[in-house]
């Protein structure tokens, strides 16, 4: 698995209406890649937002980044939504689970 975060704070004068359907479109065209496991996105009360996305390895991540569509909603974030933003990439993240399931059947 490879893990991307993706910790975010939006412009006070963005255009709302228009993040919304470049989220939109990125996130329904993201499920659509070789590779895609999973997208969560969470606001804080402070407004900052953590996005995740689960790939099977490197190389489907990498070329998610490099999509055309995905390059240019990419810079219009930076031209135009985004305060400031930190991305992390983990090629092997360290995983622990729980699942109370599991316990209550054992």
């Amino acid at each position: 698995m490879f893990l991307v975060v993706f910790r975010n704070h939006k412009r006070a004068d963005i255009d709302a209406d228009a993040y919304i359907n470049d989220a939109v479109a990125m996130e329904a065209l993201a499920e659509q890649q070789p590779g895609f496991l999973l997208f969560r996105s969470y606001t804080a009360d402070d407004g900052e937002v953590l996005s995740m996305s689960e790939w099977e390895d490197e190389a489907y991540a990498m070329a998610w980044a490099h999509n055309a569509e995905h390059m240019i909603v990419q810079r219009r974030g930076r031209d135009e939504y985004y305060e400031r933003y930190t991305l992390y990439a983990c090629p092997s993240p360290r995983v622990h689970r729980f699942a109370m399931a599991e316990v209550q059947r054992a």
